[in-house]
């Protein structure tokens, strides 16, 4: 399930309909859209089945918000990037099947992707 954060912006969230991305945004059709708290965020997607979640808050970029059942995905890019940047990332061979994304916080900037996971101490950085 791909769930996008209530900082995703309307026209950013229609392109991602138009490209045919199902999804689920915070305060739209889950939540309530004062959800800006972390915990609460956090607890939804605890119920969740591999969910990933696209924010541009980076309150989300910490190292011990791993967690087997659901990723983080901060993007580090201009707004009006927003659903080009969600659509090529999941689209990205190292990151395109839900298990392959799930137990890591990644950040999406303009050339790298940087990513910590469960179990790998190092930050990892990849250019894209």
């Amino acid at each position: 399930m791909i769930i996008l954060d209530h900082n995703i912006t309307e026209d950013q969230a229609e392109l991602l309909r138009r490209w045919r991305f199902h999804f689920k945004q915070v305060g739209v059709d889950v939540g309530r859209p004062d959800w800006a708290d972390l915990q609460e965020i956090r607890r939804y997607l605890h119920q969740q089945k591999r969910a990933t979640f696209f924010t541009r808050d980076f309150d989300f970029w910490l190292p011990q918000l791993c967690h087997p059942k659901y990723a983080l995905v901060v993007l580090a890019f201009p707004i009006k990037a927003t659903a080009a940047t969600i659509k090529r990332f999941l689209r990205h061979p190292k990151f395109k099947a839900k298990t392959q994304r799930c137990g890591k916080v990644i950040r999406l900037s303009p050339r790298v992707i940087t990513w910590w996971e469960i179990a790998v101490e190092q930050r990892q950085d990849m250019l894209w």
